[in-house]
Parts: structure tokens; C-alpha cells; sequence
């Protein structure tokens, strides 16, 4: 069974997103997409111990990840962002962690803004109910196994390039003026 592209059109309009950076970032999504799909059937042809099974199956978690990363980044974004409920779980285990939602958004923010490319996640351990700000370096490498991915901020150029050059603070603006967060907290309770 092949995976399909979620459309994201919807988020065109998006303030502090221009019409072109969102395209670009849309067809580079699909691109992951494509390439987990073609991996996947490639594996299933491919003589297992083969140099290229070997390398097909290293490639295949950077193209899954990449995958499933834009789709959270994506969900988790919206036209007429509103505030974070300052009542709800989310905020309360934010403010618990961190010692002041404030403390946690200067956190998440300053992560975004180091230098090199990769994604900042917000992610939550279950099974000990703790939150960390995560840096990821790259698709496959630097995910907290067994946490939940909460929020997701794209920091690879694509995200930002088109409409901000080197400006990456304006674009974690953008970004944190469109944060969806109902999504994020329905994230935290399922």
C-alpha cells in the first residue's frame, strides 16, 4: 500500500508564509513521500545483503522521517492562529516543566535559532511525563526514542530561505504566530 501526500494548500495565505516558500516546502514534502514509497518496493525486490539493500534500508528511515516530520510540522499550523489556552493541560505541564510557559517559549525559540539545519521538536515522554525541547539534526538522527513529537518547527533552510534569507528570528516569529494550538495539545492527550 503506498502512501499519499496530505494536502496542505490550505495553509497558503498564511501569514508570514509566502505563497512561494509554501509551495517549494509542499513539493519537497511530497518528494519524502515518492522516495517511501519507491523504497519501500525497491526493498522488496532487492537481495537482502546486497550492497544496495544494505544502503536502501540506511536511506529509508531519512525519507520516513522526513515524511512524517512535515506532516507534523504542517499540522501544527494554521490561518488565524490563536493563543495557547493558559488553562490547559498542555500549558500547565509546560509551566510545571519549565518553571513559566515563558521560560519554556524563550527555550523552544532559542533552540530554533542555533546555528545549522534540522528541526526543533517539543516532545513528550509518557511514560514519565516529562517534556524536553529536542534539537534534531537530521531526519534520522537525534530523535528521543519512545516521546511523542508535540511540536514540530522545521529549521532547515527550505523553511525560511525564500522569504527571510538569514533572518531565521523573523521566521521563528512567523512560525510561532501560526502555531495551531489545539492540534499541539490534542497531541499531548492522545
Amino acid at each position: 500500500m503506498a502512501y499519499e501526500a496530505k494536502n496542505y494548500d490550505h495553509l497558503i495565505g498564511l501569514s508570514g508564509f509566502s505563497e512561494t516558500l509554501l509551495k517549494n516546502h509542499f513539493t519537497l514534502y511530497q518528494g519524502y513521500v515518492a522516495n517511501v514509497n519507491k523504497f519501500a518496493e525497491k526493498a522488496e525486490t532487492t537481495e537482502i545483503g546486497s550492497i544496495e539493500y544494505a544502503e536502501l534500508k540506511r536511506r529509508f528511515a531519512w525519507e520516513w522521517n522526513g515524511m512524517h516530520l512535515h506532516e507534523l510540522y504542517f499540522d501544527n499550523m494554521k490561518k488565524d492562529s490563536l493563543a495557547v489556552n493558559g488553562n490547559s493541560e498542555l500549558y500547565q505541564k509546560i509551566s510545571e516543566r519549565f518553571g513559566s510557559f515563558e521560560n519554556w517559549k524563550k527555550d523552544f525559540l532559542a533552540t530554533g535559532a542555533m546555528r545549522g539545519i534540522g528541526w526543533v521538536i517539543l516532545a513528550y515522554d509518557k511514560k514519565e511525563g516529562r517534556l524536553f525541547n529536542t534539537w534534531i539534526n537530521e531526519h534520522d538522527v537525534g530523535l528521543l526514542v519512545g516521546t511523542t513529537p508535540i511540536l514540530v518547527m522545521d529549521v532547515f533552510e527550505h523553511a525560511f530561505m525564500v522569504d527571510y534569507g538569514l533572518k531565521r528570528a523573523d521566521y521563528l516569529k512567523a512560525f510561532w504566530d501560526a502555531i495551531d494550538w489545539k492540534e499541539v495539545e490534542e497531541r499531548l492527550t492522545n
